[in-house]
């Protein structure tokens, strides 16, 4: 094996011992139900609604619960059956729900800068994924500017310039309180004069439910239009995996009110509702770029359907999975 070779079979398995890793929770509370299921009975009925009702519980969402059990029932009805072999049932189906939205986040080279709205709740994790995704911009040898969009905490201007710092990437800030939409209008035409390739903006944590907040995110939105009608190019929304079924709602109404065109989810270590995620495909069928399983620069990377399908199963990769180092980031 070449080096090239080695490397990236390391990576590969790195990455996947994170991803494994972080969805324990999640794959073990999942992996538990089952095996208390199918201990010591045939896969009847009564055992196929129950593997359903702890899917459901797991925030898998009804419509992939349903269609593993239906599968259950076409396959191995009333058959004795592992609970290995209901997780590769599991593993297929979550595959076949996610394997639509796996896309990789596309910069357009002809869109300099290509700017990057990144919005989601408070907590939810948006500035580490700022910084975590400039890293990733900054290895594949992009100019990137980061404008501290979140102008009501000072922290959080202090923490994007850390950031900045530390993947060598410009950045712009206003003070404490400053107007949002003034500072990304400025962040923008600078970024143009400095042909910057990537713009990423912050934006301070709204509450979906409060509508003069989200109008404010608006306002910027409205403000980069006037330079770049074509602006923001991307919308991401990052999301916390420990909110479970709230992040439902958190998708429906940020792309009602900005055009949310991608989802990236973070803390899936801190969860075991990891399977929100499914959820959460089926129903929006949106875009999903990144996910996040830590706070370690590497731990947010391209999202992989059939590596989060396995991993949330409890099951071990396949030998044709590949690392999000082989997979297209841009």
């Amino acid at each position: 094996m070449n080096d090239s070779a080695a490397d990236t079979t390391e990576t590969a398995t790195s990455w996947w011992a994170r991803l494994a890793g972080g969805l324990k929770r999640s794959s073990s509370a999942l992996g538990g139900a089952i095996a208390h299921v199918v201990a010591k009975r045939q896969l009847d009925e009564a055992t196929i609604e129950e593997i359903e009702s702890e899917l459901i519980r797991a925030d898998l969402g009804a419509e992939t619960a349903g269609r593993i059990a239906t599968e259950l029932r076409y396959g191995r009805f009333n058959a004795a059956i592992t609970a290995d072999e209901i997780k590769e049932v599991v593993a297929a189906e979550v595959e076949k729900a996610l394997a639509g939205v796996a896309q990789a986040l596309v910069i357009d080279p002809a869109k300099r800068p290509f700017v990057i709205l990144i919005a989601g709740v408070n907590g939810s994790g948006k500035t580490t994924t700022i910084g975590k995704l400039a890293a990733r911009l900054r290895r594949d040898g992009r100019s990137v500017m980061l404008a501290a969009g979140d102008t009501f905490r000072a922290a959080a201007i202090d923490q994007l310039k850390i950031w900045a710092d530390r993947t060598g990437a410009s950045f712009m800030a206003r003070g404490a309180g400053a107007d949002p939409a003034g500072l990304a209008f400025d962040a923008l035409v600078a970024a143009k004069e400095r042909n910057i390739d990537v713009l990423l903006i912050d934006t301070a944590g709204r509450l979906q439910n409060r509508s003069e907040l989200m109008g404010e995110l608006q306002k910027v939105v409205r403000v980069i239009k006037k330079i770049d009608d074509s602006a923001p190019h991307a919308t991401l929304l990052v999301l916390d995996a420990t909110v479970g079924q709230n992040a439902l709602s958190q998708v429906e109404i940020f792309k009602k009110d900005i055009g949310v065109t991608g989802l990236a989810m973070t803390k899936l270590d801190g969860t075991a509702r990891g399977g929100i995620l499914v959820a959460i495909a089926a129903k929006f069928k949106m875009p999903v770029h990144y996910v996040g399983v830590g706070e370690a620069v590497d731990d947010l990377a391209p999202f992989s359907a059939r590596d989060f399908a396995r991993a949330i199963a409890g099951l071990a990769p396949t030998p044709t999975q590949q690392s999000p180092s082989q997979q297209a980031s841009s």
